[in-house]
């Protein structure tokens, strides 16, 4: 359990990424000496701009796969936000490798390090889709597994499992987060990118995968640091596992007419098929999410008021949409 940032250093893995730079913000303006861990194989080094003029922030450029920078790292550590990842599920069938090895193996050569330098806390960045297709609304996070139905949340859910095992083993503490979607400033990857990328080429015509009835849970990005910081500070089991979510949820096609409103248009509309966009998309994502708000931590924004800002930032910041690609 930590309350106090001042007297922590902390590293933080994926520091140049969406999530992974607003964590940074927030440990500097907190009182913590961060070191902000990327590659940038993703992580867009702007991002980091504001962490770069901060005394207590120190950035190093290496991959979670090299063990020795990672260690190097660690030194001195009081805890480790793991946020490096690869996040891309709907291609995940293309390059089955990558997860296993960004994910999972990227995991066990964060809980290497740690072991190495003696780090011993450890929070986590999983996923609510290592729920697979659930048969309970909304879900808990003790319910059953079912079949994985993607290799992201199957890569998610092994790295969990070594996590929770190094806890045990190795006297560690964990605070594992199973996110919904993310929205909010910075944003670089997901469908509201995707579409608003769409509208630019072809303002008249939007394509959606699936049937536009995929229903799905998001939350803002601030929404979702504040949860971290709620669970680090008030709970101290050996291994804390919470969702993070709101209790409500929108279709894909309330997603399409909040971008479309706000950008003025009027596309038409066209379906991929079917209740999937792909093999991995669940129709139905509502996670249960009682333990966390027990703590005491509530979302600010809803899913509308969430998106809306996301759309609103990537309007004003173009530039992003060349640097992600």
């Amino acid at each position: 359990m930590i309350t106090d940032w001042t007297t922590c250093r902390v590293v933080v893995t994926g520091a140049a990424g969406f999530i992974g730079s607003h964590l940074t913000d927030r440990l500097l303006a907190a009182g913590a000496q961060v070191v902000g861990y990327d590659n940038f194989s993703t992580g867009i080094r702007e991002f980091l701009t504001p962490a770069r003029s901060h005394p207590a922030f120190t950035q190093v450029e290496g991959d979670v796969l090299d063990g020795n920078t990672l260690a190097h790292a660690m030194q001195g550590a009081d805890m480790v936000f793991h946020l490096a990842a690869n996040a891309d599920v709907r291609h995940g069938l293309d390059h089955p490798r990558k997860d296993l090895e960004q994910n999972t193996i990227a995991t066990f050569s964060v809980l290497e390090a740690m072991r190495a330098t003696g780090v011993k806390n450890l929070a986590f960045a999983s996923t609510g889709s290592i729920y697979g297709e659930a048969t309970v609304f909304p879900t808990p996070e003790d319910a059953p597994f079912p079949v994985q139905t993607s290799l992201y949340g199957a890569s998610k859910l092994a790295a969990e499992g070594m996590i929770a095992a190094y806890c045990e083993g190795y006297g560690m503490r964990s605070w594992i987060f199973r996110f919904v979607s993310i929205l909010g400033e910075r944003y670089t990857h997901g469908h509201v990118l995707d579409f608003y990328n769409q509208l630019l080429a072809n303002p008249l015509r939007l394509h959606v995968l699936g049937d536009g009835h995929q229903r799905k849970s998001y939350l803002y990005v601030h929404d979702c640091i504040d949860g971290m910081f709620c669970a680090i500070g008030r709970s101290a089991e050996k291994v804390n596992v919470f969702n993070l979510g709101t209790d409500a949820g929108c279709e894909v096609l309330d997603s399409v007419r909040w971008i479309t409103g706000y950008l003025r248009l009027a596309p038409v509309v066209d379906y991929a098929g079917g209740e999937r966009g792909w093999i991995g998309d669940n129709p139905l994502i509502w996670l249960d999410t009682r333990r966390i708000r027990a703590l005491g931590w509530v979302p600010t924004l809803t899913i509308e008021q969430s998106l809306l800002r996301t759309i609103a930032w990537l309007v004003a910041n173009r530039w992003v949409l060349a640097v992600t690609g």
